[in-house]
């Protein structure tokens, strides 16, 4: 069973386009969580329910708590930052684990009217981001060493410049309907997010196309 593991992690570790999938992934749950994280940080209420109702009295009782609504909105920020560092990333698909885990278990026992499938997927995004990453833990399933190389592909400068464009045009856009950024903005982040976009997938398609070495086939069997 850990050979099956370890063939399959090493074969999702080889292909180009999962990379940049991963990338989008950790980009769309750090834009997601950070401005939502600011605003308990900050602690500031997290909906407009009124506590007449079940999930209105559940966040209206964690507001109240004060510093352990913070907390959990540190929590948050602190994941989405290093979910957007190359080299912390893996650090912050570990703390959004239990994080977003969480968050799955209110919304279904509250009944949260179809907001459990978006944090249902939201959840098997997180798990995938653990299993990018899965040789940094692999010590937990097993004592046996991994007898493959990790493939370690690389995003090209182009590349790299449109994804920090986008995750800051997204990021921007999601501040925003948080209050935390001017909403006039909008229009220009838009057009910045939809521009790095294409951008990065011209440049992944036609021009930064990578090729793994013909031997590396053979270091798989």
């Amino acid at each position: 069973m850990p050979d099956t593991i370890d063939r399959l992690f090493v074969w999702i570790r080889s292909r180009p386009f999962l990379l940049r999938f991963t990338w989008f992934t950790r980009i769309l749950l750090a834009a997601g969580f950070i401005p939502t994280g600011m605003v308990k940080l900050l602690g500031h209420r997290f909906t407009t329910i009124t506590a007449d109702s079940p999930i209105g009295a559940f966040f209206e009782a964690m507001y109240q708590t004060g510093l352990y609504w913070q907390f959990l909105g540190f929590s948050q920020v602190l994941a989405g930052v290093l979910l957007l560092i190359p080299r912390t990333a893996h650090l912050g698909a570990l703390l959004f684990l239990p994080i977003v885990t969480n968050i799955f278990i209110v919304t279904v026992s509250l009944g949260f009217r179809g907001t459990p499938v978006v944090t249902g997927l939201m959840l098997l995004a997180v798990v995938y981001l653990n299993a990018w990453d899965y040789h940094r833990v692999r010590g937990i399933v097993t004592e046996r060493p991994l007898n493959r190389e990790v493939p370690r592909l690389q995003l090209d400068l182009g590349e790299k410049i449109g994804f920090a464009l986008f995750a800051t045009s997204l990021l921007a856009v999601f501040l925003t309907t948080r209050s935390l950024v001017s909403t006039a903005w909008v229009p220009a982040f838009l057009v910045l997010g939809l521009g790095a976009g294409v951008w990065t997938l011209v440049r992944f398609f036609w021009v930064g196309r990578r090729r793994l070495p013909q031997d590396f086939g053979r270091r798989l069997k």
